[in-house]
């Protein structure tokens, strides 16, 4: 296999990802602090930050005192160079944000999902890309990616993202496909739980960690593995699927069809339905994280049946610090957030008499800083990924992107500016 050469434009690439992933994560920055994070020249770093002053990607945001000398000017990226866009479909509902590069959030929309149909799904997504789209003011030729997260697992493998989800009954729903024949803005798809992930990972309780799994519980339950920096995927896209392992041979039926899987133990509806059949009460969708956040001790059968779940929660994350010994296990989604909040110190209880002494000893086990619904939020970090891994630039298979929207990017940056 012919082996591809390194080019002055791969190496001007890489050297423009790492000033701007650099200011992305690391705040306001000088120029030579910026030289002493990356190892680049300072030349190097007077050059590029020129070329994406100039295009409106990074601006002068403040100016800082130096040694004797001149103030230095900090910089930062440009929170009005473009949008993102990011949704999280839900069971029951699909909703969407948008947000400037700073992350701030500047629209929402919200709509109720019947059914399991994707082309009802489709439709509601590019409803809602348009909705916050006109609600912040803005044309879609800002917007740098509609990023979506959902259940189940993508195959990114072919190209396009295939979704397979047998608990909501999507069988190779070629999703990333379908959006785009309806829309311009580039798509990203990927599994909720590895979208949070990323979101804890830049912004909240993983931040600062090298090794992390971010597992969130709630109807479903799943994992985002981070290794070295990096999600870990597996060879087709499925890693991470934690609530679909076994935790009883044989046990209670789950919603993919097997039995004994965690899901069928600690989801939020499998536990709402036991507390209802032991209580008489009605098994509506919050009556879980209702009681857990009500003040007072819980009594009777439902303490009891809180308390299995806790452990069973515990002795799940106790598998993932003896697979994976992660620096960190960050807790969220709405019923895992709920125990947390209350149970926190139970559950570590269980992780510890569940995992091995050693590897449990340098793991810390945190809740989830973004709050329950954080996956529209991760979705949207994903063109985002896509933009620092880029260095702002075109994809390396696209340089031919057209002139007329990045220099509409650029006038636009500096009249807001």
């Amino acid at each position: 296999m012919e082996t591809r050469r390194t080019t002055v434009r791969d190496v001007r690439r890489a050297n423009r990802a790492s000033l701007l992933t650099d200011l992305f994560h690391g705040g306001r920055q000088s120029r030579q602090q910026l030289g002493e994070t990356t190892a680049l020249s300072q030349a190097s770093v007077s050059n590029l930050i020129g070329e994406m002053i100039d295009e409106g990607l990074v601006e002068e945001a403040g100016l800082v005192g130096s040694d004797g000398g001149r103030p230095r000017a900090l910089l930062r990226v440009a929170p009005g160079y473009g949008y993102v866009v990011g949704a999280d479909v839900g069971e029951t509902r699909i909703l969407v944000e948008l947000y400037d590069l700073a992350m701030s959030r500047l629209a929402v929309a919200q709509y109720a999902l019947d059914g399991d149909d994707p082309a009802a799904a489709v439709a509601k997504l590019l409803e809602g890309l348009g909705a916050v789209v006109a609600e912040a003011g803005i044309r879609c030729s800002e917007v740098l990616g509609f990023g979506v997260g959902v259940a189940g697992v993508v195959d990114q493998s072919g190209g396009s993202a295939v979704v397979h989800s047998q608990t909501t009954g999507w069988d190779a729903v070629p999703l990333g496909e379908l959006l785009r024949a309806g829309t311009d803005v580039p798509v990203f798809v990927e599994n909720g739980a590895k979208a949070v992930g990323q979101a804890e990972m830049w912004f909240g309780a993983g931040r600062g960690a090298r090794h992390a799994v971010i597992v969130l519980v709630g109807t479903g339950v799943g994992a985002a593995v981070v290794v070295d920096g990096r999600s870990y995927r597996g060879a087709f896209s499925n890693a991470g699927e934690w609530g679909h392992t076994t935790l009883v041979y044989d046990g209670d039926l789950c919603r993919c069809g097997a039995r004994g899987c965690l899901e069928a133990y600690i989801g939020s509806a499998k536990v709402i339905a036991r507390v209802a059949a032991a209580t008489g009460q009605e098994p509506e969708p919050r009556l879980l994280t209702r009681m857990l956040a009500a003040d007072g001790a819980l009594q009777g059968a439902a303490a009891d049946i809180l308390a299995e779940t806790v452990g069973y929660l515990g002795a799940g994350i106790g598998g993932l610090i003896n697979l994976f010994s992660p620096e960190r296990i960050v807790l969220g989604g709405p019923a895992g957030l709920a125990m947390g909040e209350r149970f926190l110190s139970d559950i570590r209880v269980a992780a510890a008499r569940n995992a091995l002494k050693q590897p449990y000893s340098r793991t810390r086990i945190d809740l989830c800083q973004l709050g329950p619904d954080a996956v529209a939020m991760g979705a949207a970090t994903l063109p985002i990924a896509r933009l620092l891994a880029d260095g702002g630039l075109p994809p390396a298979s696209a340089q031919a992107a057209p002139p007329s929207r990045a220099a509409h990017r650029r006038s636009t940056a500096r009249n807001r500016g």
